[in-house]
């Protein structure tokens, strides 16, 4: 279990972190999602011993990062893939965290495989690797120790899409052993095929959270409808929200029983009903996190790449 309780971080004028609290759980992966500059990478500093917490509390099995026994072997973590001794080889970075850790040699050639590094790819150096199989080397270190948590920063950064597919399926894997992941991205598209959970953060305030299903609950209903000003009346009317998305097209916090019947009443024919899917939630995440986008992001649509 990861447990954060009241979590404030100030840097002079600025709040980082404000008053965050929130739980990651084992057997679950809780996607820690927000734009660039929201607090996830603070939050996680705090929650592993890299950055003291100008209040509240971050605790992992019960414990401060500091007070953990043999962390390595209970926390996994990866902030910064790049952040590895560019003039050793792969092999040696993860030979020099066995032997710091007292595991067995074997372990080493075990991971290089968990994490498909052949051979010629652990005698390279790492300056000499690309970001992707930094991430991959990461995430081998991380997993070493055979922890039980795994904090993972942006694990995804640089990973081609066989890469995240691996990744995702590594991570779905690992939880449903019984381990606890937290996992942050600026990206929902990244997290939201393998998060059970998800915990939202804007300028540094969590500003949603729930299971999958919860939020998708909140993302609402998508109705296809040409003539929408009656339908929309009408659920207002009814004390529901109601706004256009692109063509033809209604969201709303109705349910689409409740939608449809107010359609009928209203005369009103509908060509789709559906509740919310991964678009809608994406369109509640940018909603939710709007005033911390980029102001000279282009469009909506490309507001999480940009950000």
């Amino acid at each position: 279990m990861i447990t954060i309780e009241n979590l404030t971080r100030r840097y002079g004028a600025l709040t980082a972190v404000d008053d965050v609290t929130f739980t990651a759980r084992p057997g679950r992966v809780t996607g820690f999602l927000g734009p660039n500059g929201a607090g996830k990478s603070t939050c996680m500093r705090v929650l592993v011993g890299l950055t003291p917490p100008s209040s509240g509390s971050a605790t992992v099995l019960g414990r401060r990062f500091a007070d953990l026994p043999d962390p390595g072997r209970e926390v996994g973590v990866l902030l910064d893939a790049s952040a590895q001794h560019a003039g050793r080889t792969g092999r040696e970075v993860l030979t020099l965290a066995q032997r710091t850790m007292g595991l067995p040699r074997a372990r080493v050639q075990e991971m290089l495989e968990l994490v498909s590094l052949s051979d010629e790819e652990a005698g390279r150096r790492v300056r000499h690797y690309s970001l992707g199989m930094r991430q991959r080397l990461g995430i081998a270190t991380a997993l070493l120790g055979d922890p039980q948590v795994l904090v993972l920063d942006e694990p995804a950064n640089g990973l081609d899409p066989a890469g995240i597919r691996w990744m995702r399926d590594l991570l779905r894997t690992y939880a449903d052993r019984g381990g606890t992941v937290l996992l942050s991205s600026h990206l929902l598209h990244e997290i939201e095929v393998v998060a059970d959970d998800l915990v939202v953060i804007g300028r540094g305030r969590i500003v949603a959270g729930g299971t999958k299903a919860e939020l998708l609950a909140r993302a609402g209903t998508h109705v296809g409808v040409r003539d929408r000003e009656p339908l929309a009346a009408a659920l207002t009317a009814a004390g529901h929200t109601a706004h256009p998305t692109g063509d033809d097209a209604l969201a709303t916090d109705a349910d689409p029983a409740i939608v449809g019947r107010l359609a009928l009443h209203a005369g009103v024919a509908l060509h789709e009903l559906r509740a919310a899917d991964g678009a809608g939630l994406e369109e509640m995440f940018l909603e939710l996190t709007a005033d911390t986008q980029r102001e000279t992001t282009p469009t909506r649509a490309g507001a999480g790449a940009a950000a």
